[in-house]
């Protein structure tokens, strides 16, 4: 994986395809390159190197001229970052070129018998294997030798393949990670991320898993790998090019949590039912009495959509009064789990895409479970297959780092607990209170926002430190594992996140002066055990920040937040720590969007 972008049609495409691979920068890689042809050059040109896209932009020769052409930013997997490991990938007659996101499973084997048959190979990448089966293939027409070559594969895999033979055309597919057509005037576009695709163009097709296209100028058609053609209808894309400027703030991180406000304000509108105290999910494909008979709630995500699932856990527990808990899909889907008819299953991602959760969905549906999606994009893979879902429209998140969309998730959690509660035992009165809590929201967030100069100064007491800790009890522990994930992500500092309650169970070994603890101290039921864990703090001499409603004694610092519904407590309190992670990585001089060794959107396992 990363970064896919395609050309065929009358403009220069090499300009076209260094704009496009700079729109997918946000999803972080380590080389870049590219492909290009026309049918009147009759040969492939490539050039490639380690490095970001103005590395390879600095290597493309004057004369780099075509009207076809392919282009990757590569995040390493098979082979370290290098100008030879990078994509695309050409055969050793410079006939066929490949760009690949996603592993073959089976590359070492299918390295073996072809080095046996005399290959010779440039790379270490397992995307190369590709290469070589399509180059070798008998098959008269392109399809069929990208068909023969996808036969012998496993794994996952969104590919684009150029052939110098063919170069009236591009031929891609799709099993396990994206490929997004863009439909124009006289010109097709394809990529792995709609980011790359919309400044040209907000007509796009999504293939299925199993599913290929060609693209040639002016037509398109679409098929199964087994050659058997689909119907294909293109959909307008609702975000446009300007979503992802960065609108005047120095990283897109600082402008996303500063959007989380007018986010919120989205994932709200329209959805509030004043007249019956509740929300309408029309997306959800279920009616009051299949809630009804619904036992229990297993939510699965990775990361960021992890946590996010914990919270909306506990609010689902909370209003709907139903068995609901949260695990991290990578792990579910290799334990053999138990799938009860009676659970419903809810996937989380951001993208739509995590290839892990994506696997537990299908999985799901193989054993006859009902899925519901929550994810941001419409007409992803996770939307596609699930059997209802809810948009959380935070709108495009180009940093690596989710905030808004972690925000925007967790609110949607609650619109669903509170219509399954409504559904079931959660009175008027409390349906009310949720909903004008609700509604207070992106009111609070601004204010919260306005505290950002305070945080900052925060963050640089905090820069120095080489490991902290994250605690909260109940509603606050999902917050604290949010917050060190963003710390860990951007600032790199070591950070842990714990239950308050165990600290007395091991942590408490840890405490001392060059070990800051966050705490996560909500005005609640369990307020005086939280504050009975700062004083366990205190008293091993740890250094204490607390993001509470009201100052606190024990705490050397108090990010104060306004109190909401305690149910929606912990949506405002991740939204300071977010400033305090990006705050302290910018004094430590991080590629805050860019955070080392990490992708937006992973589509591998």
């Amino acid at each position: 994986m990363c970064g896919i972008v395609g050309y065929i049609g009358r403009r220069d495409v090499a300009p076209l395809l260094l704009e496009g691979l700079q729109r997918l920068e946000y999803r972080g890689y380590d080389s870049a390159g590219m492909v290009v042809t026309s049918p009147k050059a009759g040969g492939l040109k490539m050039v490639k190197a380690k490095g970001r896209v103005r590395d390879l932009e600095a290597r493309v020769p004057k004369r780099f001229t075509g009207t076809t052409g392919i282009a990757h930013t590569r995040w390493a997997t098979h082979g370290a970052p290098s100008d030879v490991n990078s994509h695309p990938h050409l055969d050793p007659e410079n006939k066929v070129a490949v760009v690949h996101n996603g592993i073959v499973d089976n590359a070492q084997e299918l390295r073996a018998k072809l080095e046996a048959d005399g290959v010779v190979f440039a790379s270490e990448t397992d995307t190369e294997v590709i290469t070589h089966l399509i180059a070798r293939s008998q098959a008269a027409t392109l399809e069929e030798k990208v068909r023969e070559a996808l036969k012998l594969i496993e794994g996952t895999y969104g590919i684009a393949v150029m052939h110098a033979d063919f170069n009236d055309r591009i031929v891609v597919a799709r099993n396990g990670s994206p490929v997004i057509l863009g439909i124009g005037e006289k010109e097709m576009l394809v990529a792995s991320d709609v980011a790359a695709l919309i400044a040209h163009t907000r007509q796009v097709v999504t293939l299925d898993d199993g599913e290929m296209a060609t693209l040639k100028a002016d037509d398109f058609r679409t098929y199964t790998t087994s050659g058997t053609s689909t119907t294909a209808t293109p959909e307008t894309v609702e975000w446009e090019a300007a979503s992802y400027d960065m609108g005047g703030h120095d990283t897109y991180m600082h402008k996303e949590i500063s959007e989380q406000a007018d986010a919120v304000d989205r994932v709200l509108r329209g959805r509030i039912d004043d007249r019956f105290s509740t929300v309408h999910l029309g997306g959800l494909n279920l009616d009051a009495r299949e809630a009804r008979t619904i036992r229990r709630i297993k939510i699965l995500g990775c990361g960021t959509s992890y946590h996010a699932g914990l919270i909306g856990a506990g609010l689902i527990e909370s209003l709907a009064r139903i068995p609901a808990d949260a695990e991290p899909a990578s792990e579910f889907r290799y334990r053999n789990p138990v799938v009860d008819p009676d659970t419903l299953y809810v996937a989380v991602s951001q993208s739509g895409e995590t290839y892990d959760v994506l696997a537990a969905v299908q999985e799901l549906k193989r054993k006859g479970a009902r899925v519901l999606g929550v994810v941001n994009v419409v007409g992803s893979a996770i939307a596609r297959e699930a059997d209802g879902g809810v948009y959380v429209h935070a709108g495009p998140e180009v940093c690596v780092v989710s905030t808004k969309c972690f925000t925007n998730t967790v609110v949607a959690f609650a619109l669903l607990a509170l219509h399954l509660g409504r559904i079931r035992d959660l009175s008027v009165t409390d349906g009310k209170r949720i909903i004008e809590g609700l509604r207070r929201l992106p009111e609070q967030i601004g204010q919260i926002l306005e505290t950002e100069d305070e945080i900052k100064k925060l963050a640089a007491e905090y820069a120095d430190a080489k490991s902290m800790m994250f605690i909260g009890r109940v509603r606050g522990y999902p917050v604290a594992l949010e917050a060190s994930l963003k710390l860990k992500e951007i600032s790199y500092i070591h950070a842990e996140a714990y239950p308050a309650s165990e600290l007395k169970h091991g942590p408490l070994a840890l405490i001392e002066p060059a070990l800051p603890t966050v705490a996560i101290v909500p005005d609640d039921d369990l307020l005086e055990k939280n504050r009975a864990a700062l004083e366990e703090i205190k008293a091993r001499s740890g250094r204490i920040l607390a993001v509470a409603h009201q100052v606190q004694e024990k705490a050397d610092h108090t990010i104060v937040v306004p109190k909401n519904e305690d149910e929606l407590d912990p949506i405002l309190m991740g939204i300071p720590l977010q400033l305090l992670a990006y705050h302290t990585a910018l004094a430590l001089g991080r590629d805050i969007d860019k955070p080392r060794n990490l992708a937006k959107s992973v589509t591998v396992e």
